[in-house]
């Protein structure tokens, strides 16, 4: 009985030092789905976008800051005066208690923002930033 033990652990061994050798020499081959690289490549395309979003949906840019004030009719006339000289951008007055502030267009990289923001120092030689904002702009913008 305990020749059977110790012969089929002999043979147990001898086979798992077998088995170890002779996996070393095999290779595997993967044959992968054509389907995943499209699969990575929307995932790629929706973690882009996502990463472009606020929590509520709404996209992440950059606008051009032209003044923050505590006078309305001042914010206003700068407003107008925007207006005139750039009527291709929006312009956007917001108030946060106690300023007024006026910033000018919707884009979605920094580049472009400060690139207008070249052309504006013309008109208005101080006081121009490129500020973080939440931009209208539609997702295939982002894409680009």
């Amino acid at each position: 009985m305990k020749k059977n033990i110790v012969c089929f652990i002999a043979f147990f061994m001898a086979a798992m030092f077998f088995a170890v050798g002779a996996g070393a020499a095999d290779t595997i081959v993967v044959i992968k789905d054509p389907r995943l690289d499209i699969l990575s490549q929307k995932q790629s395309l929706i973690n882009k976008r996502t990463s472009a979003l606020t929590s509520n949906g709404k996209v992440k840019g950059f606008r051009i800051q032209i003044t923050s004030t505590n006078s309305r009719d001042q914010a206003f006339n700068v407003k107008a005066l925007v207006l005139s000289k750039f009527p291709d951008q929006k312009v956007y007055t917001t108030y946060q208690a106690p300023l007024f502030k006026v910033r000018v267009g919707d884009f979605i990289k920094r580049e472009e923002a400060e690139k207008y923001r070249k052309l504006m120092l013309s008109i208005f030689p101080t006081g121009l930033y490129v500020v973080e904002d939440v931009v209208e702009a539609i997702l295939e913008d982002i894409d680009q």
